[in-house]
């Protein structure tokens, strides 16, 4: 299987004021506007008198505010949009999304951007946010249609700034969420556990990381009996936990951030079998490995001065004569027992062994990612995703990144007293509880047990990682949530930047 085309669309910028030649190269135009623009603002544009004049006959509050064409050779059509200038990261990255939808129903080839009206600092963050949007459009999803589609956006032109906009760090992450997302709407017998992990090898050569695999063999000789419970279902030897590592120098050993991910290729519920409904998208429950590959190749573009790495816990959870089942009693990495519950209860024993393993090699910090449960969507909808550490000061921290980088997420508590819904009565902890509410805390709760020599972790619960319609800046089903987040993390936020 081949890796997929990453390579963003290229950004020309055209600074100062807009003049019609620079609109002659716009197939598109979208134009970002405050909700009551002034007439000076219209006379920044060619043609803006015009755009005034559609603007007064349309009501307000409406997205896109207002559309036209230009009376230029091209026919720009302008595709306009308003947001106020106190709009959150989340509203402006939404609205690029409406905007660059819009706009690519009409055939774009080279689209532009123009944003007038706001201090430069706001317009810089609504270029960025525009821009992440356009570059999630842009990329062309796995398609397996005999007719194939052409890429919708070839060009970005940037409009009206009034000096050069950085976007390198956008461009990173656009390509680390467009990864993410390509795996996870890969079919799973396109992209099964074998060519996923050959397509991990692939990547890490690419980008001079370095790669090794866990296979059951070895798995078995360590004692990960919670990651081969489930993969034991497999009428093959796919399964296997992936590392990676990411070091800018090579005089660096511990990592200063470990990204884990859950990657069930393909979800049946195991012999506790999911209903249709339940089970038709469980391709996507390998997403949480995808966000944290996804995470690490942004990482890697910018080639940033940390050390990072990558585990991703990758197997199918089966049905069949072999597949583990109800009250079966399985034996950790760490020497802790479990006592099986629902065998759709699959992701937290997948991650339990590769916990272990990951904290054993003494990060700085640990953040895991996986579609987990149920209940975090019940409790928080698709519009977030819920978050749990081990260090409760973090809290703050977690709330605040999700703010400025438009991945929206919410903190719960997990600790001991929540283990008392776990008790059993023949093995250390039950994997789940057959009747407790808040399956999302106790499943966090359950994966803490599983990080050793006391290292800082964060848990993300994807509950925002699967959304019709998109999310964000995000326009497909699958929205590879959490590689902007983990890079504001690292980039934004001041207490994990003290301690690189």
């Amino acid at each position: 299987m081949n890796l997929p085309e990453l390579k963003n669309p290229h950004i020309f910028q055209k600074l100062g004021r807009v003049d019609a030649k620079s609109l002659e190269s716009c197939d598109q135009l979208l134009l970002i506007l405050t909700p009551k623009p002034a007439a000076s603002h219209f006379k920044q544009l060619p043609s803006g008198d015009k755009m005034q004049r559609v603007l007064r006959k349309l009501p307000a509050g409406s997205t896109p505010t207002f559309t036209t064409r230009l009376s230029n050779v091209r026919q720009t059509l302008v595709v306009s949009g308003s947001i106020a200038k106190d709009a959150s990261i989340f509203e402006q990255l939404t609205l690029g999304r409406k905007l660059v939808a819009e706009a690519c129903g009409k055939n774009t080839g080279s689209l532009g951007i123009c944003v007038i009206g706001f201090s430069a600092d706001q317009s810089t963050s609504i270029y960025n946010c525009v821009i992440a949007a356009a570059l999630a459009a842009a990329f062309q999803l796995p398609s397996f249609k005999s007719k194939k589609s052409k890429a919708p956006i070839k060009s970005l032109r940037l409009l009206g700034a009034a000096k050069r906009i950085d976007t390198s760090r956008v461009e990173a992450e656009a390509k680390g969420n467009n990864l993410a997302r390509w795996l996870t709407t890969m079919p799973p017998n396109k992209m099964d556990a074998i060519a996923y992990s050959d397509l991990v090898r692939t990547l890490a050569k690419a980008n001079d990381w370095s790669f090794k695999r866990y296979g059951t063999k070895e798995l078995t000789q360590l004692g990960a009996g919670a990651f081969l419970a489930v993969a034991q279902g497999n009428d093959n030897d796919s399964a296997g936990i992936l590392r990676l590592r990411y070091r800018p120098s090579v005089k660096t050993k511990n990592a200063d951030l470990s990204l884990v991910g859950k990657g069930i290729i393909f979800d049946t519920g195991g012999t506790n079998l999911k209903p249709f409904q339940s089970m038709l998208d469980m391709h996507g429950d390998m997403q949480g490995s995808a966000v944290a590959v996804g995470t690490l190749l942004a990482i890697s573009e910018l080639q940033l001065p940390i050390a990072v790495d990558c585990w991703l816990a990758i197997t199918e959870n089966r049905t069949g004569p072999n597949a583990y089942k109800s009250q079966d009693v399985v034996t950790a990495v760490n020497g802790k027992t479990i006592q099986t519950v629902h065998t759709d209860a699959e992701g937290r024993m997948a991650l339990a062994d590769t916990l272990v393993l990951a904290s054993r090699d003494k990060p700085a910090i640990i953040f895991d990612y996986a579609t987990l449960t149920g209940s975090c969507v019940t409790a928080i909808t698709a519009y977030y995703s819920g978050v749990f550490t081990n260090r409760a000061d973090l809290h703050p921290h977690l709330k605040h990144t999700g703010r400025i980088s438009g991945e929206r997420v919410w903190p719960f508590p997990i600790g001991k007293e929540f283990m008392a819904d776990l008790k059993s009565e023949t093995a250390d902890f039950l994997q789940c509880s057959p009747k407790a509410p808040g399956d999302h805390i106790l499943a966090a709760s359950f994966l803490a047990e599983f990080v050793e020599n006391d290292t800082p972790w964060v848990h993300m619960d994807l509950s925002a990682s699967d959304n019709d319609g998109g999310l964000g800046h995000v326009g497909s089903k699958f929205t590879g949530f959490g590689v902007r987040y983990t890079m504001s993390v690292i980039l934004d936020d001041n207490l994990f930047k003290a301690n690189l």
